[in-house]
């Protein structure tokens, strides 16, 4: 099953919540250092886009720091649902988009960033990720993408296959499983991005990616669009 299709349709909505509701101690602070970052790294920018912000999980926080937040995702359930989880917020908007292939005029966000390895999770085209994240960002914006760290691989592991207990995900295929990725017996794959890969993708793009490993969790690639 193709990863894009996979979050739009099973792992959306209250299901993509319950995934966090379950997730163990180490993963729940792994989360919470990742947005930490993002709003240490948001200080002083007004407008800002999440690509694939779900219900609103990370929006919700990162809103409180910022004068207004854009989000947009391909799950129009997750979106509905994020009427209802920011409900108390008064600064923010969603679209029904997909990341890759955004409607935004360019060069409109002081900072854009798609977090907790959305670059893998997406299933699309990592280049053409890229390329629209650097389009939207104004010059001079920061563009931050995350993905996991090797050292969180067992609290990562864990995680999912608490999301197969569930019913979330599909059954583990523990024989496939390995070397950061992880394979579900249903199509599923989950793959990282590592650091030279990151540097790689945006030197495409002749930036240059500043790499900063978070808690021991959360590989975060930092980009100034420079003019």
């Amino acid at each position: 099953m193709h990863k894009g299709t996979y979050y739009k349709d099973k792992l959306s909505a209250n299901r993509l919540i319950r995934c966090y509701e379950i997730a163990p101690p180490r993963i729940k602070q792994y989360l919470n250092a990742e947005i930490q970052f993002v709003i240490s790294n948001f200080h002083g920018t007004n407008l800002v886009l999440e690509l694939g912000c779900g219900y609103g999980r990370v929006m919700k926080e990162v809103s409180q720091f910022v004068p207004w937040i854009i989000g947009n995702d391909i799950s129009k359930g997750s979106l509905e649902l994020a009427g209802a989880y920011m409900e108390s917020c008064q600064n923010y908007a969603v679209f029904l988009m997909d990341a890759s292939q955004m409607s935004f005029r360019s060069c409109i966000f002081d900072a854009v960033f798609c977090i907790q390895n959305g670059i893998s999770a997406f299933g699309v085209n990592k280049k053409r990720l890229i390329a629209e994240s650097i389009r939207v960002t104004k010059d001079n914006g920061i563009i931050l993408f995350s993905s996991y760290s090797p050292k969180i691989w067992k609290a990562r592991l864990e995680w999912f296959r608490k999301q197969s207990q569930f019913g979330l995900i599909g059954e583990i295929d523990e024989e496939k499983t390995r070397d950061e990725t992880i394979v579900c017996k249903d199509g599923f794959r989950a793959t990282t991005v590592s650091s030279d890969q990151f540097v790689e993708l945006f030197d495409e793009f002749r930036l240059n990616a500043s790499i900063i490993e978070v808690d021991e969790s959360s590989i975060l690639c930092k980009v100034i669009k420079e003019k």
